[in-house]
């Protein structure tokens, strides 16, 4: 969803240790805007923190450290076929990836720096093959 789009805008709240560790990191990235996560269709009920570079969303973290990340169709295909992140029930252009636990912390800052790199003009292939060499790493 483009920020235009997201109603009005106030702080995010604070999240869980581990969320709240990402979500301060991605706070810092230039130009990312961080805001909050309304609960849909209600801008009464914080529901977590929203990421923005410009007008592109690139995800945001529910209060329960559940984080959906913006991607391209071919990347959440990849992510989900690698088991590095879930599929999203909603939109098969986000991926799911828990933040409960302070280790963590790092995967989901890849993934949120693979929506932030896309979203800053890094060619697909190059973040597919990216997906491709953490998958073999990690196995």
């Amino acid at each position: 969803m483009l920020l235009a789009e997201k109603g009005r805008q106030a702080p995010p709240p604070r999240l869980e240790p581990a969320a709240q560790r990402v979500a301060e990191a991605i706070a810092q990235w230039p130009n990312v805007n961080a805001r909050s996560h309304w609960l849909l269709g209600d801008e009464r009920v914080v529901d977590g923190a929203d990421f923005y570079l410009g007008d592109d969303e690139l995800g945001h973290i529910h209060l329960d450290s559940e984080a959906h990340v913006a991607c391209s169709l071919a990347v959440a295909d990849r992510l989900v076929e690698a088991k590095l992140a879930r599929r999203f029930e909603w939109s098969r252009k986000f991926v799911v990836f828990d933040i409960r636990r302070q280790s963590e912390v790092e995967h989901a800052l890849w993934l949120f720096r693979l929506s932030y790199d896309r979203r800053s003009g890094l060619a697909e292939a190059a973040i597919l093959a990216r997906i491709s060499a953490y998958a073999r790493a990690s196995a």
